[in-house]
């Protein structure tokens, strides 16, 4: 049966209106359910390595679904309860000595511990400022972070007040690190965290955006 026109761009507009209500419900859940199968996935791994441990050590009539991922749980919690002891700190300070003797395992354990040492501010040492990047002779500017304030410290610095500064990429994890003159930089009133979000996001997650439900938190 041939609809007439007026039929045919009422049908159109409502499937556009159709499409649109479910993109819109798709844009709001994505983050939620990435959120979830990360999650899931760091579950499951634990629950596949332990669990399987437990199924090596136990009678199948002792072992039951779930007890890797509990056994993992509480695991962490020994070892973060464990730290402020000096034999534990010794014991992962031995096994961190033998993964350091190994080629490109160490390089990757080394990246890992730094990154999550700076986020974590361990012994002091994180991203001391939100700055603007201003390139030399060019139009543009670049958020970053001050990873190091001072490199002549470290026999880095060509004659000037130097930094260290760390530029993230957007939708990707990684970035470059800039030696530069202080010079360069505009503090920017951002936390450390609003600051991240805008840059990986692409600005698009903006501070004090009405539609952006993690604001409530900063």
């Amino acid at each position: 049966m041939k609809l007439n026109p007026k039929t045919q761009a009422s049908l159109a507009a409502n499937l556009r209106r159709l499409a649109g209500t479910f993109f819109t419900g798709l844009l709001a859940v994505l983050p939620i359910l990435i959120t979830v199968a990360v999650v899931m996935w760091l579950f499951q791994a634990a629950e596949s390595v332990l669990g399987g441990l437990l199924g090596v050590l136990l009678p199948n009539s002792f072992y039951l679904p779930g007890m890797g991922l509990l056994l993992a749980i509480v695991l962490i919690f020994l070892v973060g309860a464990g730290m402020q002891g000096l034999f534990v700190r010794q014991f992962l300070g031995w096994v961190e000595d033998a993964i350091n003797r190994i080629p490109l395992i160490k390089t990757v354990y080394g990246a890992v511990r730094d990154l999550t040492g700076l986020m974590s501010n361990k012994n002091g040492r994180k991203f001391s400022q939100v700055v603007v990047v201003q390139m030399p002779n060019l139009p543009l500017r670049l958020v970053g972070f001050v990873t190091i304030e001072d490199l002549a410290s470290l026999g880095l610095a060509n004659g000037e007040d130097e930094v260290a500064v760390y530029l993230p990429m957007s939708y990707q994890i990684g970035g470059y690190t800039l030696l530069l003159p202080r010079r360069y930089l505009t503090p920017l009133d951002m936390g450390f965290e609003e600051a991240m979000r805008f840059v990986i996001t692409a600005g698009l997650s903006r501070p004090n955006d009405p539609d952006d439900t993690g604001s409530s938190g900063r």
